[in-house]
């Protein structure tokens, strides 16, 4: 990991790649598989979105209520999930596939599970409230800066997803209907089914092999050569099994799997993407991959040059500014990271990387406009927790007590940490003028994070709820 060169403490919540950045996973609870992490990055995000979309909307769910989440694991743990606003994908499956159409043939599948209410974690997920967890976990952009115990300390919030996670576990008849369900999913969107029955063609050995020496994936997902052929039979009928995929898909794809590479695996990326691979997908990798290897000056070299012949890549401006500003060049960081945001407004990451710089800057102005940008990085995201953090930051610096009690309070809720929630929010509510909206939001963090009966007393005797509620 790229060691700052100064030192600053921060709160880990998980991991965020590119102008974010890569932790490596702590062992903060005993439900955390070893080895994975959750990874928030705008641009990669876009792309599984725009590659499941066409999926969720042929099976008649609303793409814009389902969150796309990425699971960093080790090369070998292959694994993806589905449930009640989720879908979760593994890194390893992404490197793994060789083309988009593989790896919406594994989405596909997943859906079909949701369409047939298969999924015995999606009650699970959804029990457990892991939606918050998911939405929020990815965003510690300062999460580098961080000792191990801060890193731990937020990762404990993980505890929901990963036990979901692991909850995994279909029967062979139940992987025969989801492989039917895909395939017309994947008719529906006029898509090919090929890369379906290709991807699980490719691990038919899975079959024979005891159940230590699979993959997680075809554990949870039990696979059959019965099922293989006919699902490989069914897909070559359809309609647009000729159907490929288009060269800018392809091209996007390929990128996501080289920035991975970069972030996860610099060294491997070095030596996949040598010198003489002059392809942008290349470049950009062995970039992120210097970044990763404390290599500063080169991976802003090579920055530079991809910059001059894509001026308005807003990826790579986010990129530049996070280096810059995580070896203590803040004052430069600041433009990059503009300019991603001229670039790209809607993303709400990009202006939580603008925020922090302007916050660390220490100028009077500049941490009212990085407020500024953090609030509207909330507006899109009201349960980003690391942007709640930097604004109880932030609003400490002013030298406002109610505002920055209040922001810990929502750090700490959206971290699944209810106790610190509340015993923040009743702080806050000492601060805040109480006809304020803030002073009431407090009271609801209260009301809705276990209070104490003395808690519900207090509020009763002032009149925010009902006496019989307190009793």
């Amino acid at each position: 990991m790229v060691a700052p060169a100064r030192s600053l403490s921060r709160l880990a919540l998980a991991v965020t790649i590119s102008a974010s950045l890569l932790l490596r996973p702590v062992a903060a609870s005993a439900q955390m598989p070893p080895g994975e992490f959750l990874i928030r990055d705008t641009e990669i995000e876009e792309i599984l979105k725009k590659d499941a979309t066409p999926l969720f909307q042929a099976a008649g769910l609303d793409a814009s209520h389902i969150q796309i989440v990425i699971v960093g694991s080790r090369p070998d743990d292959i694994n993806a999930a589905a449930g009640p606003g989720v879908m979760m994908v593994n890194t390893a499956l992404i490197m793994t596939t060789k083309n988009p159409n593989e790896l919406q043939g594994v989405m596909a599948h997943e859906v079909g599970h949701l369409a047939g209410g298969h999924s015995a974690r999606s009650d699970e997920m959804a029990h457990a409230g892991m939606r918050p967890f998911l939405l929020t976990m990815g965003l510690g952009l300062l999460a580098a800066l961080a000792g191990s115990g801060d890193a731990a300390a937020g990762l404990v919030g993980s505890a929901g997803y990963f036990g979901a996670l692991g909850m995994a576990g279909y029967s062979r008849e139940q992987e025969g209907r989801a492989d039917q369900a895909g395939a017309t999913i994947l008719e529906k969107a006029s898509l090919s089914g090929r890369g379906l029955s290709e991807f699980f063609n490719n691990f038919r050995y899975q079959e024979v092999f005891s159940q230590y020496r699979r993959y997680k994936y075809f554990i949870d997902h039990p696979l059959s050569s019965d099922r293989i052929d006919s699902l490989q039979a069914r897909v070559a009928a359809m309609p647009h099994f000729s159907q490929v995929d288009k060269p800018e898909a392809m091209a996007e794809h390929e990128l996501m799997k080289a920035k991975l590479e970069g972030f996860m695996q610099p060294q491997v990326a070095m030596v996949k993407f040598g010198e003489k691979d002059t392809s942008y997908p290349a470049r950009y990798a062995r970039a992120i991959a210097y970044y990763q290897l404390k290599e500063p000056e080169k991976a802003l070299k090579l920055i530079e040059a991809l910059l001059a012949e894509q001026p308005n890549n807003p990826y790579l401006y986010e990129l530049k500014g996070q280096i810059l500003f995580e070896y203590a060049r803040g004052k430069e960081a600041e433009a990059p990271q503009r300019r991603s945001v001229e670039l790209k407004p809607d993303a709400p990451l990009l202006r939580v990387n603008l925020g922090q710089t302007l916050i660390a800057l220490d100028d009077k102005a500049k941490v009212e406009e990085g407020i500024g940008e953090l609030r509207k990085a909330l507006l899109k995201e009201n349960d980003n927790a690391e942007a709640w953090r930097m604004l109880a930051e932030a609003y400490d610096k002013q030298g406002k007590d109610g505002l920055a009690r209040l922001a810990t309070a929502e750090f700490n809720y959206n971290i699944g940490n209810l106790k610190d929630a509340r015993v923040f929010a009743m702080r806050a509510r000492e601060k805040l003028d109480r006809s304020s909206p803030e002073w009431r939001r407090a009271t609801d963090i209260v009301l809705v994070s276990k209070p104490s009966k003395d808690d519900l007393k207090d509020l009763a005797s002032e009149g925010s709820i009902a006496r019989k509620q307190a009793n």
